[in-house]
């Protein structure tokens, strides 16, 4: 049993595990042009955030910046393959 945000107790619900799946999904059915339409949407989303004032993110990479650098580094390359 795990405590939810409610502060209900219940059993724990692998929600991302599905979310992972789903992304992977996208991206294996519809290739770059996946990958290029998340790193874009996550991009504006961090983009706006940090304009907000988020500086640090619970993203493995931690701060911001370098979110954005990483998702901007994956549609570029998105695009690269699109091309080629």
């Amino acid at each position: 049993m795990t405590t939810q945000a409610d502060g209900k107790t219940g059993p724990y619900d692998p929600l991302r595990l599905c979310v992972y799946a789903t992304v992977a999904l996208l991206a294996w059915l519809l290739g770059p042009w996946a990958v290029l339409g998340f790193a874009v949407l996550g991009f504006a989303g961090y983009w706006k955030a940090r304009r907000a004032g988020l500086t640090r993110s619970k993203c493995l990479l931690r701060d911001t910046r370098l979110v954005l650098a990483y998702l901007g580094l994956l549609a570029v390359v998105a695009v690269v393959a699109i091309i080629v």
